[in-house]
């Protein structure tokens, strides 16, 4: 890699955690630019969870509050969450690498999908959260989610937030400071397991860790000021541009 391939995948991790804090969809920036570079898919898709844990754990201390009473939902959901995400790492490893790159642009295309549909479903969600919930189903579609989230990971908060919406009665704060929680321990899973892969490329996956840490820093600074909604309009505009060439290729 030039030393022009590392700014760019700089800016892109820099932009990736501005947008990840201000409304999501982060991975669809830092992903394609990773590839666009000469990085293979599978090493771009390793590399890129193991740059982005530090801005989910950065997300997770910004809620913690939010986490109080919540324990008993982290013990059963947690490890769930870990085993999935170690599972979709295993997955994107054993498996042929031909597999990951014919699915990537479904992939990126069904992360678009989700990000354009996160702000209606986060709205119906606040409507229908006083509504009876069978919260001892959520272990099986949280480690599904899981699974997906080790294995590619873009979209996997909207997911997240969508399941614990229908299953636990409470707020739509204290819900995504769970999914905060939950996101980390899928990533964080993920990427123990690929630090011993031999995927990593270690000097891109710092150099987007320290932007990435950056944007996210400053686009929780922005949160107040920057309509997410705007934001998110503009992402999934990209990942629409960026899955139809993906199919080309």
């Amino acid at each position: 890699m030039t030393i022009i391939s590392y700014i760019l995948i700089g800016l892109a991790a820099f932009f990736g955690g501005a947008v990840n804090a201000l409304a999501g969809g982060g991975t669809l920036i830092t992903f394609p630019m990773m590839t666009a570079v000469g990085i293979p898919p599978v090493s771009a898709n390793v590399t890129n969870t193991i740059a982005l844990v530090p801005g989910y754990f950065g997300a997770v201390l910004a809620q913690r509050k939010d986490m109080k009473g919540q324990e008993r939902r982290m013990r059963i959901l947690l490890p769930v969450s870990a085993l999935g995400g170690l599972l979709g790492g295993i997955l994107l490893i054993r498996i042929d690498e031909s597999v990951f790159d014919t699915l990537v642009p479904y992939l990126i295309l069904l992360a678009t999908i989700l990000l354009a549909v996160g702000a209606p479903l986060r709205k119906w969600i606040a409507r229908t959260e006083t509504a009876a919930s069978p919260e001892k189903w959520a272990p099986l579609p949280i480690g599904l989610a899981a699974i997906y989230g080790g294995y590619f990971g873009a979209g996997l908060g909207v997911i997240t937030l969508a399941v614990l919406g229908l299953l636990y009665n409470d707020s739509i704060t204290r819900l995504n400071a769970l999914k905060q929680s939950i996101s980390f321990t899928v990533n964080m899973a993920g990427a123990i397991f690929f630090i011993f892969s031999g995927r990593v490329y270690w000097t891109a996956a710092l150099v987007m860790a320290v932007f990435a840490l950056a944007g996210g820093t400053l686009g929780g600074r922005l949160a107040g000021k920057v309509q997410p909604q705007v934001l998110r309009r503009a992402i999934v505009v990209i990942g629409l541009v960026v899955s139809v060439i993906y199919f080309i290729r």
